[in-house]
C-alpha cells in the first residue's frame, strides 16, 4: 500500500496549459471531423442539440473526476479512483475497461488522419494510422514534457483554424446564405424523433470522453488542485462551443443526404464558404486542422492510456514489468503495449463500430466515477482531502449516474453486449490473476464501518502519504503557525509525560482549558497509537473545538525521550520509541483537512536528509523555527554589514514590503522579539520575513539591488 518510491515517481512537469491541451486534444478529433455525418444520419438536424446535451451530461463526471484527481493525484485516473473507493475488483474493471475504451477512441482518431490526408495524397488509411501510432509511441517513450510540447503546438494550430472556421461559417449562415435554405435544412428538427436524438447523444458522447482522461496523468501535474479542474473546465467550455456551433454550420450548409454519408463533413462544409480564398487554401486549412486534431488525440490518448497499466502494475493487478520506468522515466513497456493494442483495433474495426463501443463503456465508467465520489465522501476518511469539491453533492452525482444509465439503454445491443463482455473479462482477470496478490479494500468499507462492518486502515495511511506529496494549500497559514509557535529546548533528561506537561503548559496559555485536559488528550492519543514517530521525531496531535486556529509547540532535546509505543488495540507488544524531537500540534475540530496537511508538511520536512543536522545544529529559538519554514515562503535578513542597510534605525511600519510579506520574528542579542508596528530595527538583528512565493522572490530582488 505504500506509495511508489521517489525513483519510480513520474516527474511533475505539466502546467495548466498542458492540462488544457491534453484534455482538448483528447476530445477534438473524430467527434468533430468524422462523427457529425454519422450522427446526423441518426438524429437529423437535431444533431447539434445532441452535442450540446452530451456536453452538459458529462459535467457530473467532470466534477467528480476533478474532485478525485485533486484528492488522489496518481497515475491511472479512473482505475486508481475506483480501486481506492470501490475496491480492487471495481478498479480492475475500471482500469482495464477504460484502457480499452481509450485505446479504441485513439485508434478511431488515427483512422481519421488517413481520411483527411486523402484530399491531397491518396494513401491507405490504416497504413497511415499504424505508421503514426509508431511515431507517437516513440515521442511518448522520450518523455511527458516532449509529449505535451507537441500537444501544445497541435492544439494551438487546431484552435486557431477552428475559430476561423466557426466565425466564417456563422457569418455565412447568418448573412450570406438565404434564410429559407437554412430553415429548410434544419426542418424537421427532430427528423427521427426523441429516441433518435437520445441515441445520438449516447453515440456522440465519445466526443467528450477524453475530457476526464487527463486525470490519468494527474501525478505529473504541478499544483493539481488548481490546474486539473480549471484545465478541464476551460477545455469543456471551448470544445462544447465549437462542437455545437460547428455542427450547426455543417447541418445548415450541407444537404442532409450528403452530410449523413460524409466522413469528412468539416472539409465539405468549408468548401461552401471558403470559396473567397485563393486556390484550395480553405480546404488546406481544414485539412491541417483535422490532421492536428487527430494527431493531438492520438498523442494525448496514447499518453493517457499508458498510465493505466502503470498504475495497475504498481498495485499488482498486472505484471510488474508494466510499472517499470525506462531510461527517460516514462512507462516504456506500457507505452509499447498500448501502441500494439491500438494497431490491432485499427486493423480489425471500422470507424462507427469503434465509436459506439467506446461510448458505451465510457458511460459505465462515468457511473462508477460519480459513485466513487459518494463513497469517498461518506467514508469519512479524514485524509481524503480534495483541493476541489464537486458542487451540489450528492445531487450532481445522482443525476450523472441516472443519465448515464439512460444513455446506455439507447446505445443498442452490440454496444451493451461489448460492455458486458469487457466487464466479464476484467472480472475473470481479477479472479484468476490478481485475487490473492492484492491485500486491499476500498473506501466503501469505511462507509460500511459506520454500519458495523470492517474497514481497511491502509487507505488512510496511503492518503496521508499523498497529502505529504501534495503539500500545503495557498490558504494554509503554515508559516504563521510556525512563527508564533512555542519552543522548548530541553537540556536535562526528561521522560515523555514530563515533556508533554511542559508543552501543555505552553498551549494552555492560548486555550480556554486546563493543562491537565491537554495532557490527557495528548496521552490518550499516544496510548492508542495515534502519535506518528519517524526519523527520531514524534508528532503528538489532536483537534478540539476549543481553538479557532492551529497552535504548535516545538521541542528539541539533548537526551533521548522514550515515547510509549505499545498499542493496546494490537495483539503484540511494541517497544517504546526513542526520539529527540517532538512537535505538538493542536488544531480546530472544524478543519481536519488543514490539520492533516500541516502534519504532512512537518513530516515532509523531517524526511529531508538535511533536517536532523540543521535542526540539532540550530542556535536559538528563531533558527529552530527557520528550519521548518519553507524556503520559497520565507527569507532571513541579517541587519549587519551591507545587507538591508536601509532597514537599520527604521520602525517596522516604515519598511516597504512587497504584497503579502510580513515580519514574523526578530532575533536580537540571543532573544526572540515578536515585532509590532513601532519596533525599531537595530544593527545585528536577524529578521525572518514570511509571505507568498512571488512576494518573497520580489523581496530577495529588492534586497540584492539595495545591497
Amino acid at each position: 500500500m505504500a506509495a511508489p518510491s521517489s525513483h519510480r515517481r513520474l516527474k511533475k512537469e505539466l502546467g495548466l496549459f498542458d492540462v488544457f491541451a491534453v484534455s482538448t486534444g483528447a476530445m477534438f478529433s473524430s467527434g468533430f471531423f468524422l462523427l457529425p455525418g454519422l450522427a446526423a444520419a441518426q438524429a437529423g438536424p437535431s444533431v447539434a442539440l445532441a452535442y450540446l446535451i452530451a456536453g452538459i451530461l458529462i459535467m457530473p463526471a467532470m466534477f467528480s473526476a476533478s474532485e478525485l484527481a485533486t484528492a488522489l493525484p496518481r497515475a491511472g485516473g479512473a482505475y486508481f479512483f475506483l480501486d481506492r473507493s470501490l475496491g480492487p475488483l471495481a478498479g480492475t474493471v475500471g482500469g482495464l475497461g477504460t484502457y480499452f475504451a481509450l485505446t479504441l477512441k485513439t485508434a478511431f482518431a488515427l483512422i481519421g488522419i488517413g481520411a483527411y490526408a486523402a484530399f491531397f495524397v491518396e494513401l491507405p488509411i490504416k497504413t497511415v494510422a499504424i505508421a503514426l501510432t509508431a511515431v507517437f509511441v516513440l515521442i511518448n517513450v522520450v518523455g511527458a514534457k516532449e509529449t505535451t510540447a507537441l500537444q501544445r503546438i497541435l492544439v494551438t494550430v487546431l484552435l486557431v483554424v477552428l475559430a476561423f472556421f466557426t466565425i466564417q461559417g456563422l457569418v455565412y449562415v447568418g448573412w450570406d446564405q438565404p434564410f429559407e435554405l437554412t430553415q429548410q435544412r434544419n426542418t424537421p428538427f427532430l427528423k427521427f424523433g426523441v429516441s433518435g436524438l437520445l441515441s445520438t447523444v449516447g453515440f456522440v458522447f465519445v466526443s467528450y470522453a477524453g475530457l476526464t482522461k487527463v486525470a490519468s496523468i494527474a501525478e505529473e501535474v504541478r499544483n493539481p488542485d488548481r490546474n486539473l479542474p480549471l484545465g478541464m473546465m476551460l477545455s469543456l467550455g471551448v470544445t462544447s462551443f465549437i462542437y455545437v456551433a460547428g455542427v450547426f454550420i455543417m447541418v445548415s450548409v450541407l444537404d442532409f443526404q450528403d452530410l449523413s454519408s460524409d466522413l469528412t463533413p468539416v472539409a465539405t462544409a468549408a468548401e461552401q464558404f471558403f470559396s473567397w480564398l485563393p486556390g484550395r487554401w480553405g480546404l488546406f486549412l481544414i485539412v491541417i486542422a483535422a490532421l492536428a486534431a487527430f494527431a493531438s488525440t492520438g498523442n494525448a490518448g496514447l499518453m493517457s492510456a499508458s498510465r493505466y497499466p502503470l498504475a495497475m502494475a504498481r498495485d499488482r493487478l498486472l505484471p510488474a514489468r508494466f510499472a517499470k520506468l525506462g531510461r527517460f522515466r516514462t512507462p516504456t513497456t506500457s507505452i509499447l503495449v498500448s501502441g500494439g493494442v491500438m494497431v490491432v483495433f485499427i486493423l480489425v474495426l471500422d470507424a462507427e463500430g469503434i465509436a459506439k463501443l467506446a461510448s458505451a463503456f465510457q458511460l459505465l465508467i462515468f457511473i462508477f466515477l460519480n459513485l466513487a465520489v459518494v463513497v469517498m465522501r461518506e467514508s469519512r476518511i479524514q485524509s481524503y482531502d480534495p483541493g476541489y469539491r464537486s458542487p451540489f453533492y450528492p445531487w450532481t452525482q445522482i443525476f450523472g449516474m441516472i443519465t448515464s444509465c439512460a444513455l446506455i439503454a439507447y446505445m443498442g445491443w452490440m454496444a451493451i453486449a461489448f460492455t458486458i463482455g469487457v466487464v466479464l473479462i476484467c472480472v475473470l482477470w481479477y479472479r484468476f490473476y490478481a485475487d490473492g496478490k492484492v491485500r486491499r479494500d476500498g473506501a466503501i468499507y469505511h462507509w460500511f464501518s459506520r454500519l458495523g462492518k470492517h474497514r481497511f486502515e491502509g487507505l488512510d495511511v496511503e492518503f496521508r502519504g499523498i497529502l505529504k506529496e501534495k503539500g500545503l494549500r495557498g490558504e494554509d497559514p503554515y508559516e504563521e503557525i510556525v512563527a508564533r509557535s512555542f519552543v522548548l529546548d530541553v537540556k536535562q533528561p526528561a521522560d515523555f509525560e514530563k515533556v508533554v506537561r511542559e508543552a501543555a503548559a505552553c498551549l494552555a496559555r492560548r486555550m480556554p482549558c486546563s493543562e491537565d485536559h491537554i495532557v490527557e488528550r495528548i496521552m490518550a492519543g499516544t496510548r492508542v497509537g495515534a502519535t506518528p514517530v519517524t526519523h527520531g521525531v514524534a508528532l503528538p496531535h489532536f483537534r478540539t473545538e476549543l481553538v479557532d486556529q492551529s497552535e504548535l509547540v516545538l521541542v528539541r532535546s539533548v537526551h533521548p525521550i522514550f515515547v510509549p509505543g505499545d498499542d493496546p488495540m494490537t495483539e503484540h507488544v511494541e517497544d517504546d520509541k526513542s526520539v529527540r524531537t517532538l512537535f505538538f500540534l493542536v488544531s480546530p475540530e472544524s478543519k481536519p483537512g488543514q490539520h492533516l496537511r500541516i502534519l504532512a508538511q512537518i513530516a515532509g520536512r523531517v524526511d529531508e536528509e538535511s533536517f536532523e543536522s540543521n535542526w540539532h545544529g540550530a542556535r536559538g529559538e528563531q533558527a529552530l523555527k527557520e528550519v521548518l519554514l519553507r524556503n520559497d515562503r520565507s527569507i532571513t535578513v541579517n541587519l549587519s554589514g551591507g545587507e538591508a542597510a536601509g532597514w537599520r534605525g527604521k520602525e517596522l511600519r516604515e519598511i516597504p514590503l512587497p504584497g503579502t510579506c510580513l515580519i514574523a520574528l526578530i532575533q536580537r542579542d540571543g532573544e526572540v522579539v515578536y515585532p509590532h508596528g513601532s519596533t525599531r530595527f537595530l544593527d545585528g538583528d536577524r529578521v525572518t520575513v514570511i509571505g507568498d512565493p512571488e512576494d518573497i522572490s520580489s523581496l530577495r530582488e529588492d534586497l540584492k539591488k539595495g545591497s
